[in-house]
């Protein structure tokens, strides 16, 4: 069982970045394969990135590609989301999942683990 953590979110001008981190607890974290979704007011939730068990293997959503970067570090059990170039349109509450073992994935259906969320909230 993996129990995950969001932090990191905050209130930030456009233009300017952040690093989300999930920490997971439990043992297997790094069979885990991870992402980023996330859910803006009156919104369905919607991918972001996702990474492999090792991070040989990422995948971005169309919105964030080449401003977004997942990473992971299996020894300190911890998920990263560095988020560039922000924009208002990035204003969302953002989740982590786990999905054991695989590969990377877009779907919410594939991650059996979830956090709370990390509200991070861009102004123009």
């Amino acid at each position: 069982q993996v129990q995950l953590v969001e932090s990191g979110g905050g209130l930030v001008q456009a233009g300017g970045s952040l690093r989300l981190s999930c920490a997971a607890s439990g043992r297997t974290f790094s069979r885990y394969s991870m992402a980023w979704f996330r859910q803006a007011p009156g919104k369905e939730r919607e991918f972001v990135a996702a990474i492999n068990w090792s991070g040989g293997s990422t995948l971005y959503a169309d919105s964030v590609k080449g401003r977004f970067t997942i990473s992971r570090d299996n020894a300190k059990n911890t998920v990263y989301l560095q988020m560039n170039s922000l924009k208002p349109e990035d204003t969302a509450v953002y989740f982590c999942a786990g999905g054991f073992g695989g590969d990377t994935s877009r779907l919410s259906i594939y991650y059996s683990h979830w956090g709370q969320g990390t509200q991070v909230t861009v102004s123009s």
